[in-house]
């Protein structure tokens, strides 16, 4: 074993949180990693790290160790990086964290158009609506769409995300068109439940009133993409980001309705932990996705010009 693998190995547990976590990022054994981590240890001849059955803590030393670690670790990978960028290619791995609906519907091309310019960078994804901890699981950038309740990320706005409220043709030919947002109590309302208060409507009007509705949900999900699905098939109103709604909407499955209202706009953010250094890497990645999704966005596009049915 040689220095670097031992501070490599301890640098990963703190990161990580656990030996289990920290092995399953080195991608080696549990034992290795405790062995590593004791060698490092037994060399300095210092504790770094309390262990418990329930708790890994640094201790004083180990606080002081790991930061001067994760420089030199950060420094190495970005020397190699440099170096990499010198001979006109970016190399290493991308862990992403991407929003599923979002990842899966529009982040496939970019990834693609990226990878095809640097051919030599993999991609590790997660695609989960999750709030992840970006520094314990070790990703590089994740994309999140909403309110950064964290503020020590650091975080770069990419574009913002749009809702709109929409029902199938077929939906409101039954029911009628709602006119006001107080219409919406009498009808069937399909429900995001991954928000803080998922039951209650807000939109603002042309004079800059702002109308909260709490509606009465005939069905609740954490699934955007099933609620389209469900609006599609004429099972009720939802209120959709339209980076999902909007192909249904082009397609006129989906018709927008109460569109005399603001309803919310998130910014949606390439974020980053500040204890890392921005590797190359990383840094024209959210580079060429702030690119990718400059201006107005292709699915607002499409809702814009989609037909009228109703």
């Amino acid at each position: 074993m040689s220095k670097f693998d031992d501070l490599q190995a301890f640098v990963a547990v703190v990161e990580a949180g656990s030996f289990t976590a920290a092995a399953d990022r080195l991608d080696i054994a549990k034992s290795a990693v405790s062995r590593r981590v004791s060698a490092l240890e037994e060399r300095l001849g210092v504790q770094l790290l309390r262990r418990t059955t329930r708790r890994l803590n640094m201790t004083d030393t180990g606080e002081s160790f790991y930061a001067h670690s994760a420089r030199i670790l950060a420094d190495l990978e970005e020397a190699e990086a440099a170096v990499a960028q010198e001979h006109g290619e970016l190399r290493g791995k991308l862990r992403v964290a991407l929003p599923l609906s979002f990842g899966v519907r529009h982040m496939s091309e970019p990834i693609a158009d990226f990878s095809r310019l640097h051919p030599r960078v993999s991609f590790d994804l997660d695609l989960n609506d999750r709030r992840i901890d970006l520094l314990a699981e070790g990703v590089d950038l994740a994309i999140r769409i909403g309110r950064l309740a964290d503020s020590t990320l650091i975080a770069r706005r990419l574009f913002e995300a749009h809702t709109v409220l929409c029902a199938s043709p077929d939906y409101l030919e039954a029911r009628g068109l709602p006119q006001t947002p107080d219409d919406l109590l009498h009808h069937d309302c399909l429900v995001y439940s991954n928000l803080p208060d998922p039951g209650r409507w807000v939109c603002t009007d042309r004079n800059g009133e702002r109308h909260r509705v709490d509606v009465t949900p005939t069905m609740t999900a954490s699934s955007g993409d099933f609620l389209c699905a469900a609006a599609t098939a004429g099972l009720g109103v939802a209120l959709q980001p339209t980076f999902i709604a909007g192909d249904a909407i082009s397609r006129g499955e989906l018709q927008p309705v109460l569109t005399n209202y603001a309803w919310p706009v998130t910014p949606a953010y390439a974020i980053y932990p500040p204890t890392r250094h921005l590797s190359y890497r990383v840094r024209e990645f959210i580079d060429f996705l702030a690119d990718k999704f400059s201006g107005t966005p292709y699915w607002d596009r499409d809702c814009a010009e989609s037909p009228s049915t109703v």
